[in-house]
């Protein structure tokens, strides 16, 4: 009965669970079930919640047998990653800086979660504070692929991906400032969306990249990924940098996604091939012809300036972070050294010890980017380049409706293989970060396999605030092939 219930899709599982078919006590403890068994070997969770969610599942089965209304995501047991404030349990950001820390509220997203009767069953590992593509940067535990123990899951959002992909929840938040979610989904074999800039509230969330950051859903199929997006997207008051919805309407991301878009024209751009394994194009350009069959239209587009995207991202994010990681000294909240000698030593020294290697190579990266005398050589010339990659993007989506290309150059690579090589493992995001420059929306959705059986994801991009659109394109794709359903068999 567990594997039956975790086999459902979030909408069919919410719609048994409404009806009274189905409790939702059952659910989570099918989750919980699932967690005992694969946890062990897979590493997702930092922390788990079992009583406070199976009491919670009580209250939504007893409003439901009382004929009370419950929420879009009735009884549906649901985990986020580390980087989102909760009142319940710590927040860590998979840092030894925030080992005990425990935040006062709970971030925008997890209030929308709570008010539509979501079970919040855990919180994710993650890259510390977000920073990596592997989640090996994790100050707290190691996850591994659930396709192959030996390979990483992704990141930063490693852990959602490899919960999501192995049944230990139904759907789980990440949050994604170069291709954090997009990535992990893609190494996963499971779907990654990263809204519009804005169209999610980032209050709450533990900030990286406070110009690149949003918050995301990572599911097993298109559709969910779409009643994920009607619960948390949305204006928030809390968040200055959240859109108005009388701007930009927040659509219902359901209503019409088994609608195809007729007369799809899609953009192939050569700079996001290059540099991809042959069995990676070899999947896109198989995706491709799928939607050619489907009487989809491909045209070349060109972006001119997309090669500059590892660069611009590499100083804008790390000169963000150098801003945002300087609350982290030892005296607001967080790990303090012993014994310091004076206010000097509580703040170089509560650094030195809890930061991580990436954690401190980006800081003085962002740091050495603001200095007096580089500010304009590096910081001020990264912004003029954001500028010219949005352009490419306008342009881009002046010639066709969509844009296809790989999530990332290769499949999921081996534990350790690029650890020791930041610029290596910098470039496995190349074809996403591009993205979080322009601050349009894009999702990851599998799409084949290569010889090692690992999974290839592809990216659709689309124009701000169209993830509706985004969504049913992705649909297409999704509804006349079967690789979304495939579950990895090692764990």
């Amino acid at each position: 009965m567990s594997d039956e219930l975790l086999s459902l899709s979030c909408r069919k599982l919410t719609e048994l669970i409404r009806r009274g078919e189905v409790s939702s006590r059952k659910a989570v403890e099918a989750v919980f079930s699932s967690i005992e068994k694969t946890e062990p070997v897979v590493g997702a969770y930092l922390s788990t919640f079992i009583d406070e969610s199976l009491e919670r599942a009580d209250e939504i089965d007893s409003k439901i047998a009382a004929g009370k209304k419950v929420g879009k995501l009735a009884g549906l047991p649901i985990a986020v990653k580390d980087n989102m404030c909760t009142t319940f349990g710590a927040t860590t950001c998979g840092s030894k800086i925030l080992e005990n820390f425990h935040a006062p509220y709970n971030a925008a997203v997890i209030e929308r979660l709570l008010a539509e009767d979501a079970v919040i069953v855990g919180k994710l590992n993650m890259d510390e504070f977000a920073m990596g593509s592997s989640t090996e940067n994790s100050g707290l535990k190691k996850t591994v692929n659930p396709w192959d123990v030996n390979r990483v899951p992704g990141g930063s959002s490693g852990g959602s991906a490899a919960a999501v992909a192995s049944g230990m929840c139904m759907a789980a938040l990440g949050s994604d400032t170069g291709g954090s979610i997009r990535q992990p989904a893609s190494f996963c074999g499971v779907v990654g969306l990263k809204p519009t800039y804005g169209r999610v509230s980032r209050y709450g969330l533990v900030a990286y990249g406070s110009s690149l950051d949003q918050i995301g859903p990572l599911t097993r199929d298109v559709a969910d990924a779409g009643l994920m997006m009607n619960v948390i997207a949305g204006h928030d008051d809390n968040d200055s940098t959240s859109v108005n919805e009388k701007i930009a309407p927040v659509p219902d991301y359901l209503e019409n996604i088994e609608k195809g878009i007729e007369g799809l024209t899609i953009g192939v751009a050569p700079q996001f091939h290059a540099g991809a394994d042959v069995e990676v194009l070899s999947a896109i350009e198989d995706a491709i012809e799928v939607y050619k069959g489907l009487g989809a239209k491909v045209v070349e587009i060109d972006m001119p300036h997309i090669d500059y995207s590892v660069a611009a991202y590499y100083v804008i994010a790390t000169a963000e972070a150098s801003s945002n990681l300087a609350r982290f000294d030892g005296v607001h909240y967080g790990h303090r050294t012993a014994k310091p000698e004076d206010y000097i030593e509580v703040y170089s020294k509560s650094r030195a010890e809890a930061f991580g290697t990436e954690v401190k190579r980006r800081i003085m990266l962002g740091t050495y980017a603001l200095s007096s005398g580089y500010y304009d050589a590096y910081y001020l010339k990264a912004l003029k380049v954001r500028s010219l990659i949005r352009s490419d993007f306008t342009g881009a989506f002046e010639k066709c409706d969509c844009i296809m290309t790989p999530v990332s150059p290769t499949t999921a690579f081996k534990i350790g293989e690029n650890i020791d090589d930041p610029l290596k493992m910098y470039l496995s995001d190349i074809y996403t970060i591009g993205v979080n420059l322009a601050g349009i929306p894009g999702i990851s959705i599998p799409c084949g396999f290569d010889g090692n059986d690992l999974p290839v994801g592809l990216q659709i991009l689309t124009p701000a605030f169209t993830e509706s659109k985004l969504l049913r394109i992705a649909r297409m794709f999704e509804s006349c092939t079967e690789f979304h359903k495939r579950r990895p068999q090692k764990v």
